[in-house]
């Protein structure tokens, strides 16, 4: 009897460990699914520069949440878990920015001159050990 007992003790620990197990990766895995929609909605849509600053903004307070470390100059390096990075490639001069260049240079600079200008995401990279968005790149396509 004591045996039986022992045994469905153990059966039940076992459900529970496999249970645990399960729903706290399916919880990381929604978590991270609702994360990267913030960022993946924007592949390949034309957005306005008033939004793109937006997503800048968002880029940047998701790194400083996470304390995503700076190099020298200021840009967050990539840490290959949460960290994201945004670069801009603008038609205007043939030149590609980081997003802390144009969030340091002030937004309200940019939005004055690139409200108007649409920008395409068109490309959208992602960490390998959590699948979370690293890095997007804007094209703008109107000048």
């Amino acid at each position: 009897m004591k045996k039986i007992a022992i045994f469905f003790a153990i059966i039940v620990i076992l459900i529970c460990s496999i249970s645990y197990i399960y729903l706290n990766y399916k919880a990381n895995y929604n978590q991270t699914k609702k994360a990267n929609l913030e960022f993946e909605r924007y592949l390949n849509e034309e957005v306005y520069g008033v939004d793109l600053a937006t997503i800048i903004n968002r880029a940047i307070d998701n790194n400083q949440k996470n304390n995503v470390e700076k190099n020298n100059k200021g840009i967050y390096l990539n840490n290959n878990t949460n960290s994201i990075s945004i670069e801009i490639k603008m038609t205007d001069n043939n030149s590609i920015y980081q997003m802390e260049t144009i969030y340091n240079g002030g937004i309200q600079n940019f939005i004055n001159y690139y409200s108007n200008i649409k920008f395409r995401c068109i490309n959208v990279k992602y960490h390998e050990s959590t699948n979370k968005v690293k890095y997007l790149l804007f094209e703008q396509i109107t000048e």
